[in-house]
């Protein structure tokens, strides 16, 4: 038996190294759509200054990097506890090696923005509240199993008909990915920021919270006021007509990957409100609130 496996070390070693890569990769896709790879990141990150920082003979830099790498023995089970649990979970369903989804084509956005807005629109008209997590680089795959899953093609009826009153999945948020409601009735932290006004409705915190852990965008409608809000980046933008809450998913959802520039930002409000002050808006003339309430 020794003498045959040794004729065949080549094929095994091959074989062994083959099945490690493929674990690792799709165990890479699995955290891919999730916070954890921006703390991956910061990780790799400490390991390449300990090594350029013992290159260069830091050794004060070389003793804390040590110390700091000694901390993430304990530290990385804590910060990947919802990343590890998940992963025991699918693995105990056979669920591991399951495909990713798929990105959304360019040509589906403006298509994506239309249902959603259309949706908004609505909904805040006859003042239903609502709560429209749409996914972007940071994927939010621990909240969507907070909620039931779906999986359905966006449209604006669609979203409508999850947020009518009494309906099993009008309490939580519904999350899009892509061009499709892949979960309803989902849980979101709730934002801890003591300058939120004390106006704002656990709805409101919700999406401030979310938008502060990801890049996700909220979009918010009060059931009181019917007033139309957009999350993002732990701000809340509200007052928004249906112009504006177009022109800022143009604006944010085609920046993904890369930050919107706050000249934009601005830009784009400033027009609204100058428009908004010659004509009449949605809602008793109202263009747009403050950036950052």
């Amino acid at each position: 038996m020794p003498s045959i496996f040794s004729d065949y070390r080549l094929i095994w070693d091959t074989l062994d190294i083959a099945i490690v890569a493929y674990v690792f990769f799709r165990l890479f896709l699995l955290i891919r759509g999730t916070r954890a790879v921006q703390l991956v990141k910061g990780i790799v990150v400490l390991i390449i200054a300990g090594i350029v920082a013992h290159w260069l003979a830091l050794t004060t830099v070389v003793f804390i990097l040590n110390y700091a790498q000694m901390a993430l023995v304990v530290a990385v089970p804590v910060v990947f506890q919802p990343e590890l649990r998940r992963a025991l979970e699918q693995l105990g369903r056979g669920r591991l090696f399951a495909p990713s989804a798929a990105m959304l084509p360019d040509e589906e956005l403006a298509k994506v923005i239309h249902e959603i807005a259309g949706a908004c629109d609505v909904l805040a008209r006859n003042k239903i509240g609502a709560l429209i997590v749409v996914e972007r680089e940071t994927g939010l795959k621990d909240v969507a199993e907070s909620g039931t899953p779906i999986d359905g093609l966006v449209s604006s009826a669609f979203l409508i008909n999850l947020f009518v009153p009494n309906a099993p999945l009008h309490d939580g948020a519904v999350i899009v990915r892509g061009n499709r409601i892949v979960a309803a009735g989902c849980f979101l932290p709730l934002s801890e920021n003591q300058s939120l006004g004390r106006e704002l409705g656990t709805r409101h915190r919700a999406a401030v919270g979310l938008t502060e852990q990801s890049d996700a965008l909220v979009l918010v409608i009060s059931e009181e006021t019917g007033t139309l809000s957009l999350a993002n980046a732990g701000k809340l933008m509200r007052h928004l007509d249906d112009s504006t809450l177009r022109d800022m998913l143009k604006l944010f959802m085609k920046s993904t990957g890369s930050p919107v520039s706050g000249g934009g930002l601005l830009r784009l409000l400033a027009t609204r409100a100058t428009s908004g002050a010659s004509r009449t808006g949605r809602r008793k003339g109202t263009g747009i609130g403050p950036p950052a309430e």
